[in-house]
């Protein structure tokens, strides 16, 4: 189990405290203890990788922290007050959750209409988030195939999502489902908006160079009953760029990492 160390200095993004998740009345566990503490690095944010076996729980901790779901026991706080409606978190997930009978600019701002901003005001917020993610001139298009690609649709997840709450990202195998190509364009994608907006980014992977290229600090989880049992930091530079993958470090730690892995398989 990793101990987190509370700097008092810098302020808790996320907490998630003695989490359990029992689906029997507490008989059974699937997650049983489970602690995780983000805090806010100044002019960085934070970008966490989670990692663990297929069914370990790491998309059920987004839930968590996006209200979409509660624990049986413990607590998760979002800069020290508990999930509400007033600091919900949006997720970008692998699947495209765009709504396909309305526009780029009209999804985007979806979240901004939810809030009563007015008309003219959140379509040039909604703008500024399209320009950002690569989608002018994409605008006025239905989001839906064959419009726009997968690639592009999930730019729309994550403007969308950052227009809502641009201090926390939350994304669960959001590059899973494109091809090596995309993937690869989204990955530095992801890597500009963090050095822009400094947000926290809270992301599942399977992809071990995935998780080693994009994030701040890879968190492993355990199965049966799960929980967090092993942290690495990633001792990269802070602007990552095609040729970090080619540096000697990167693939060093590539193998902290997958010898991790196996070994807590092999102890589950």
């Amino acid at each position: 189990m990793v101990n987190f160390s509370d700097d008092p200095s810098l302020p808790n993004v996320i907490e998630l405290r003695g989490v359990s998740q029992s689906y029997d009345g507490g008989k059974n566990y699937i997650i049983k203890d489970l602690d995780l503490l983000i805090e806010d690095k100044p002019l960085q944010g934070q970008f966490v990788v989670i990692l663990g076996m297929s069914g370990c729980g790491k998309s059920t901790v987004l839930r968590y922290i996006a209200g979409l779901q509660e624990p049986t026991e413990g607590r998760i706080l979002l800069d020290n007050k508990p999930v509400s409606d007033d600091n919900r978190v949006s997720m970008v997930f692998q699947q495209y959750s765009s709504l396909p009978w309305m526009t780029v600019l009209e999804n985007v701002a979806l979240a901004l209409k939810y809030k009563g901003i007015p008309k003219k005001e959140r379509e040039e917020k909604a703008m500024e988030m399209i320009q950002l993610v690569g989608l002018e001139g994409h605008e006025k298009k239905y989001a839906q195939y064959p419009n726009l690609s997968g690639g592009q649709l999930q730019r729309i997840a994550i403007a969308r999502s950052l227009i809502a709450n641009p201090k926390i990202l939350l994304m669960d195998e959001p590059f899973g489902a494109l091809d090596v190509r995309t993937r690869l364009l989204m990955q530095d994608l992801l890597i500009n908006v963090w050095e822009k907006f400094h947000p926290t980014i809270v992301f599942v992977t399977h992809d071990i160079d995935e998780a080693v290229y994009l994030g701040d600090d890879i968190y492993i989880m355990s199965y049966a009953p799960s929980r967090i049992v092993e942290h690495i930091a990633v001792d990269l530079p802070f602007h990552r760029t095609r040729e970090t993958k080619r540096a000697a470090k990167f693939t060093e730690i590539v193998h902290e990492v997958e010898d991790a892995m196996m070994r807590i398989a092999h102890q589950d």
